[in-house]
């Protein structure tokens, strides 16, 4: 499909004798995007290590807690499938300023919600318009050439894995310094920061389709019934991140409970140990670069499976624990790379809609997995959760195989 004709404008131009990195986009806009990824996809994590303290402030059980975790991604969910698919509609920049303005809002009705029930709406809400992550990933795509594709989105998605586990980390300590409230006041600030920046530095991005919303949203269906690679992905992406929410909303019961007794700021340096698995982002680039997406996918899967049943025996063992999240992390970090630039190849002038569909199958995966993880864990404990994982892994490794090879 030529430019002309799917609505396609140059967003910029090369100067004469203007000296170009690589792969085609300016070291520091790949930094800004990758920053802008991880700080708005923070947003759905930062409670993860605080349910603990909100169950006891907000007077609920360690389920209920775990439904904020839930109801946070199912407005990510909605928001990838309502909010992301403008990305193909509107100029890039005015899209983000107005999430982002939107997310502030919540957060602070957040920071200072005297119900449970407020906090959650408010969370929906942030969690809806924390879409951000995913306009910057495709704008990302859409800037770097066919040949460095998988680096550049890989190098942003660096940040976005960075920003899901340092949140952990950043939100504990916080909220040992200075309590919960201020974990959600101070990402609002984080939001006010991010916005004039993105509005300062991001370069024009021209709409590539001129169609109604409405039949944006019809568009985005039928790329789904089109191309049954994306639904695959997806459906990989969605067993491995229910995994990945299971463990990381229920681990923090694990540590703070009679074998560690770890505090907030504890669960939050733990959590740290995963940000190792950022590491694989830029090998999972090149190797999606060099066509390896299926078999390395059938590797990460099998890795996942392993790493589950590790932490089954990590109980009692904080190194078992800490290895396994690592593991766990590398494998959803590889199989969401090769995933988006798989997807990415299948219309170029729909990857917003492309990547809003694939993302909304697998965090209804996420939403799942927090969910039916703190439920597990309450009826059979760590044990039923790492069952869970590896069953979830097993199941995503038994679909890869009846792929056909390329």
């Amino acid at each position: 499909m030529s430019a002309a004709s799917s609505g396609l404008r140059p967003h910029r131009r090369k100067r004469a004798g203007a000296a170009e990195p690589a792969h085609g986009v300016p070291g520091w806009l790949i930094v800004l995007l990758a920053v802008a990824a991880g700080t708005t996809v923070a947003n759905l994590y930062y409670a993860q290590p605080l349910l603990s303290s909100l169950a006891e402030a907000f007077h609920t059980d360690t389920a209920t807690a775990g439904t904020l975790i839930t109801l946070t991604q199912i407005g990510y969910v909605i928001g990838m499938l309502f909010l992301v698919p403008l990305g193909d509609r509107l100029e890039k920049r005015n899209l983000i300023t107005a999430l982002l303005s939107v997310t502030t809002l919540a957060l602070v009705t957040a920071g200072l919600a005297t119900s449970f029930p407020v906090l959650l709406i408010a969370s929906l809400v942030a969690g809806a318009t924390s879409v951000v992550a995913q306009v910057v990933v495709p704008f990302a795509a859409s800037l770097a050439p066919d040949h460095a594709r998988g680096r550049v989105v890989g190098r942003v998605m660096t940040g976005l894995l960075l920003g899901i586990l340092l949140s952990r980390t950043l939100s504990s300590l916080v909220s040992d310094l200075a309590g919960w409230r201020a974990v959600f006041l101070g990402s609002a600030v984080l939001m006010v920061v991010l916005g004039v920046a993105l509005r300062a530095a991001l370069p024009a991005h021209a709409p590539t389709t001129s169609v109604p919303y409405h039949q944006v949203l019809r568009s985005t269906v039928r790329l789904v019934r089109a191309h049954p690679a994306l639904v695959r992905r997806g459906l990989y992406q969605a067993a491995m991140f229910g995994g990945f929410s299971a463990f990381w909303t229920t681990v923090s019961f694990v540590l703070t409970g009679p074998s560690f007794h770890y505090s907030a700021t504890g669960v939050g340096l733990f959590a740290l140990v995963g940000a190792a698995g950022a590491a694989v982002a830029p090998l999972a680039g090149r190797w999606a670069d060099r066509g390896l997406a299926r078999p390395m996918t059938g590797v990460a899967l099998t890795v996942a499976a392993v790493a589950f049943a590790l932490a089954g025996f990590g109980g009692h063992s904080v190194v078992l624990l800490a290895l396994a999240a690592v593991l766990v992390d590398m494998a959803v970090q590889t199989t969401l790379i090769l995933g988006q630039h798989t997807v990415y190849q299948l219309d170029p002038a729909a990857r917003a809609r492309l990547n809003s569909a694939f993302i909304a199958i697998f965090f209804v995966g996420g939403a799942a997995g927090s969910q039916l993880g703190s439920v597990v864990y309450r009826a059979g404990g760590w044990t039923a959760v790492a069952v869970l994982g590896t069953a979830l892994s097993l199941a995503a490794l038994l679909y890869w195989a009846t792929e056909k090879r390329a």
